[in-house]
C-alpha cells in the first residue's frame, strides 16, 4: 500500500511538512531519460495512481469486463447528450448583459470591449494578428465582473488536484480560455507557449487529445490525464489490454489526425446529476463525480471532437494548435493508488507547438539517457546497489573520493562561514520524536524496533537531536547566533517502490546545520546561508532562482510572528539579490514558519531543490528551548547571568547540497562524468611508452600522490596510443606521456582529455598547477587554461 506521508518539500525535512513534495528528478524508475515525471509527492509506480480526496481508496475492482472497442457506443449519446445540456445553459442563463468593459493590458494600456462578447482572442486581434495567431489563453484579474446563473458553486471534478503540476494563480486571477468571452472589466494577460502557464495548458489539451485516440481505438475508459512539468499522461481502464512500445506508432497517427481536424475545445457547466449521466458508463469517472462534486454544486466539462471530460481548463482554442506530438514511454498503475484496485495503462507524451522544438526535446532527451547516473555510475565504477541492503549505495573507492571531496568542500565552507560541526546518535527512543512531532506522522517512514521494551528508530533528520543539544546548558544571547552542523547517517524507510538510484535512498548523509538565532539576527544569518549557497552553485558551474514560500492556510503560531518572519526573509533575499529577482510561493510555506526554496538549474537547464533555508518557530517550542535575554543580564548585573527573562529561539534549517547522494546523481549527470579537476575521481594517468621507463612514471606518480592527488600508472603491454586512449575515455583530466627524454630531464609530457596536447613541465611545476587548481574548485572548462599559464 502506497504510503499517504510524503517527504518534505525541499532536501530539508524538517517539521512534518509532508505533504509538499515537489523535487523532480529527470529520471524515472524505468531508467527513461528526462521523461516526463511526476512530482516526487506522487511516487510513479505500480502502486500509485491518482489520488482522490475525500474518497475511499480501497474501492477493489470497479472496471469490469472489458473488450477494446474502435469508436465505442458511447460516444456518439454522449456527445448528444452533451449539445442538449449546453442548450439547457444558454436557456437557464438568458440573455447575458451586453456592457461596455474596460479591458487593461499588462502595460497599461487600456482596450474597449463588451461583456460577454469580447474574448482575449479579440484582445490579442486589436493587438497584432501575430500575436493572436500564437495565443494560446490568457491570465484575467477582475475589477468588475456580472454574474452568470448557474456559475456560483463550481467544483473541480477531475480528480487532478493532488496529480497537476499546472500552477494555478497565486494571485485573484483565473487562467481563461481564449475564446470564451470576458464577463467584466479587468487586467489581462495574453499567455503564449514560453509563459509557463501556457506550458501547462498546452499540455493538458493535449492529454485531452491522446485520452480521445484511447477512445478511438480501444475504447478505453478514462481516469485522469493531467499535465506535468514536462509534457503529460493519461491513465486509462483497458482490462487485461496492455500498450507496447509497437502501439506508440498508432496513437500517434490518431493523436495527429485529431490534430489536422482543429477540433475546438468547448467549455460546459453540468451539474452533478448531469456530469453523472453524461459518464454513466464509466466506473471511475463516476466515482470521482461522485466524490468530488458535492450535492447540489457543478462542475465542468470540456468537448474536444467526440471525446468529452471532465476538466477545469482552460484549454487552447483548437487541436490544431498542437504541431507536433510524441507517445514517449507507458507503464501501470492502480487507481487511486492501490494494489487491491483495478489496473490502469498509464501513456505518457509530449507536444509543441513547432515540429523543431519537439526535435531538440528529443535529442536532450538522448543525451539525458547517456548523462543518466545510473549509467555513467557504473561505467566508471563509482557505486552500486545490493538487494541485501536495498536503498543503501556501496560507494566504491572512485565514487568515494567524489562523495568525500563534496564533504570537505562544505566542511572547509563551515570553518570559514563560523558554523561548528557536531555529532549525534543515530538512534533516539521514540519519545524524542514524539515531543517533536515526528512520531505521529512520519513513524511509518522510520526503522524502528525493540530495545529492552522500548521503541527506538534510527533518525531520519538531525534536528530534535539538535534541540536536545541547545537545551543541554543554560542559553544566553550573547551565544547566539549558534550554528550546528552535522553531516549523521540518516535512514528513511521509503517505499521499495519508489527507489530510484542515487536520487531516492534509504540511507544518506545530508550537509545539514541548524542555526539557532534571536529575531533581529534572522535577515544577517539567512543572507548568509543565501551568500553560502551562491558560492556552492557557482562553484558547481549552477544557476538558481529564489522563491519565498509564505503562511500555509494550516500554519501554527502568531501570525503577527509569521509576518515579522517573512518580512524578514523578503529583505534578506531584497538585500542578497535585489528586489524583484525572486518571487512570492503564497500559502506554500511549512506549518512551523516560512521558506525560501532554490530551484538550481543544472547544465541541460533541468530545475532541481537541494538547497533550502526555512525558518521554524514550532520546535523550540515544543522542547521547550529558550535563552537568558540581555534584560535579564542587565537586571542582575552587567556581567551576571540573573533576572527571569527569557526569550525562545528561532531555528533556522539550512542545506546547501541536501542529501549528498541525490547531489552526487545531479552533478555525475550535470557534468556528464567529466569531471572538474579539483572533484575529480581519476585526476592524473602517467602513461609510460616502453618498459624502461616504467619505474620513472612510478616515480612521478609517487610525487603527485604524495602532493594529495589522485594518480595512476598504466604500465601494461598497449601501446602508447593505447593508453592515452583509455586514460581519456576513462575521464582522466590528465595524461601524463614519459619517455627517455622526460626521464633524462625530469619532465612530464601533457595532454588533456580532450587530446589537446599541452607540452613539457618539470612535475615540481604541475604539482603547483594541480594545486592552484584543487584550491580554487577551477571548473572543468578552464582546466586548460590553467595548466597553460
Amino acid at each position: 500500500m502506497a504510503s499517504t506521508v510524503k517527504a518534505n518539500a525541499t532536501a530539508k525535512f524538517a517539521v512534518l511538512d509532508l505533504a509538499s513534495l515537489k523535487i523532480q528528478h529527470p529520471m524515472d524508475a524505468a531508467g527513461d531519460a528526462n521523461a516526463p515525471g511526476r512530482k516526487d509527492k506522487q511516487r510513479t509506480g505500480r502502486s500509485d495512481g491518482p489520488k482522490v480526496t475525500g474518497a475511499a481508496e480501497d474501492v477493489g475492482l470497479i472496471g469490469g469486463a472489458f473488450t477494446p472497442t474502435k469508436n465505442p457506443a458511447f460516444l456518439g449519446p454522449r456527445s448528444d447528450l452533451f449539445d442538449v445540456i449546453t442548450a439547457r445553459r444558454a436557456e437557464e442563463a438568458g440573455d447575458l448583459p451586453k456592457e461596455a468593459i474596460t479591458i487593461t493590458l499588462p502595460d497599461g494600456t487600456v482596450k474597449e470591449g463588451v461583456s460577454f462578447e469580447t474574448s482575449p482572442f479579440d484582445v490579442a486581434m486589436m493587438i497584432s494578428k501575430g500575436l493572436a495567431d500564437k495565443a494560446l489563453a490568457a491570465k484575467v484579474t477582475y475589477s468588475q465582473r456580472f454574474p452568470v446563473p448557474g456559475s456560483e458553486s463550481i467544483a473541480a471534478g477531475d480528480g487532478m488536484d493532488e496529480e497537476m503540476d499546472m500552477e494555478a494563480p497565486t494571485d485573484a486571477s483565473e487562467l481563461w480560455d481564449l475564446k470564451r468571452p470576458l464577463e467584466g472589466s479587468c487586467t489581462i494577460s495574453i499567455l503564449k507557449f514560453e509563459d509557463k502557464e501556457a506550458k501547462s495548458i498546452f499540455w493538458h489539451s493535449s492529454a485531452h487529445m491522446l485520452g480521445e485516440a484511447l477512445e478511438h481505438i480501444y475504447g478505453s475508459f478514462l481516469t485522469i490525464g493531467p499535465p506535468l512539468n514536462n509534457g503529460f499522461y493519461y491513465d486509462s481502464y483497458m482490462g487485461t489490454t496492455s500498450v507496447s512500445d509497437a502501439d506508440y506508432k498508432g496513437l500517434d497517427t490518431e493523436v495527429k489526425a485529431i490534430a489536422k481536424k482543429k477540433q475546438k475545445f468547448e467549455r460546459l457547466v453540468v451539474t452533478k446529476e448531469e456530469a453523472l449521466e453524461l459518464f454513466a458508463y464509466n466506473p471511475f469517472k463516476h466515482q470521482l463525480i461522485t466524490t468530488k462534486v458535492p450535492d447540489g454544486s457543478r462542475t465542468t466539462v470540456y468537448r474536444c471532437g467526440d471525446l468529452i471530460d471532465l476538466c477545469r481548463g482552460p484549454h487552447v482554442p483548437d487541436t490544431g494548435k498542437v504541431k507536433a506530438f510524441t507517445v514517449l514511454r507507458n507503464s501501470a498503475t492502480n487507481w487511486l493508488g492501490k494494489t487491491d484496485n483495478d489496473s490502469l495503462q498509464r501513456i505518457y507524451g509530449v507536444s509543441f507547438p513547432d515540429p523543431k522544438q519537439l526535435k531538440a526535446y528529443l535529442k536532450n532527451l538522448e543525451e539525458a539517457k547517456k548523462r543518466d547516473h545510473r549509467v555513467v555510475g557504473v561505467q566508471q565504477k563509482l557505486f552500486f546497489f545490493h538487494d541485501l541492503s536495498p536503498g543503501s549505495a556501496f560507494w566504491l573507492p572512485h565514487g568515494a573520493r567524489i562523495y568525500n571531496k563534496l564533504v570537505d568542500f562544505i566542511k572547509q565552507q563551515y570553518w570559514a562561514r563560523g558554523y561548528t560541526e557536531v555529532m549525534t546518535p543515530n538512534m533516539y527512543n521514540s519519545k524524542l520524536w514524539e515531543t517533536s512531532g515526528h512520531w505521529q506522522h512520519y513513524a511509518e517512514n522510520m526503522f524502528s524496533f525493540d530495545v529492552e521494551g522500548q521503541t527506538f528508530a534510527l533518525k531520519p533528520m538531525n534536528c530534535p537531536g539538535h534541540c536536545l543539544m541547545f537545551d543541554h546548558t543554560l542559553r544566553s544571547y550573547r551565544d547566539l547566533p549558534m550554528r550546528y552542523a552535522d553531516f549523521g547517517v540518516l535512514h528513511r524507510n521509503e517505499l521499495s517502490g519508489a527507489l530510484t538510484g542515487l536520487t531516492r535512498v534509504r540511507r544518506f548523509q545530508q550537509d545539514d546545520a541548524h542555526v539557532f538565532c534571536r529575531k533581529d539576527q534572522i535577515k544577517d544569518e539567512v543572507v548568509a546561508a543565501l551568500e553560502f549557497m551562491k558560492y556552492t552553485y557557482d562553484t558547481f558551474g549552477m544557476t538558481y532562482k529564489l522563491e519565498l514560500s509564505t503562511r500555509p492556510k494550516k500554519a501554527l503560531g502568531d501570525i503577527a510572528l509569521w509576518d515579522e518572519a517573512e518580512a524578514a526573509l523578503a529583505q534578506a533575499m531584497d538585500e542578497f539579490s535585489g528586489e524583484g529577482t525572486w518571487k512570492v510561493n503564497p500559502e506554500d510555506g511549512a506549518f512551523y514558519g516560512p521558506k525560501i526554496d532554490i530551484k538550481v538549474m543544472d547544465a541541460m537547464e533541468r530545475v532541481h531543490q537541494c538547497a533550502t533555508v526555512q525558518l521554524d518557530f514550532q520546535l523550540p517550542i515544543r522542547f521547550n528551548l529558550r535563552y537568558k535575554t540581555a534584560a535579564s543580564a542587565t537586571a542582575a548585573g552587567a556581567d551576571a547571568e540573573g533576572g527571569d527573562n527569557f526569550e525562545r529561539p528561532v531555528i533556522i534549517h539550512r542545506a546547501m547540497l541536501g542529501s549528498v547522494e541525490r547531489m552526487a546523481a545531479i552533478l555525475i549527470e550535470h557534468y556528464a562524468g567529466k569531471w572538474p579537476f579539483w572533484l575529480s575521481p581519476r585526476q592524473v594517468m602517467v602513461v609510460p611508452t616502453k618498459d624502461p621507463v616504467n619505474g620513472y612514471a612510478h616515480e612521478v606518480a609517487a610525487q603527485i600522490h604524495a602532493a594529495g592527488f589522485h594518480v595512476d600508472v598504466d604500465d601494461c603491454g598497449n601501446t602508447m596510443q593505447k593508453k592515452v586512449r583509455n586514460a581519456q575515455l576513462a575521464q582522466y583530466n590528465y595524461i601524463l606521456v614519459v619517455g627517455d627524454r622526460e626521464a633524462e630531464a625530469k619532465t612530464v609530457n601533457i595532454r588533456l582529455r580532450n587530446n589537446e596536447v599541452i607540452g613539457a613541465k618539470s612535475v615540481a611545476d604541475l604539482i603547483a598547477d594541480l594545486k592552484e587548481q584543487d584550491e580554487t574548485y577551477a571548473p572543468a572548462i578552464d582546466a586548460v587554461e590553467a595548466v597553460k599559464a
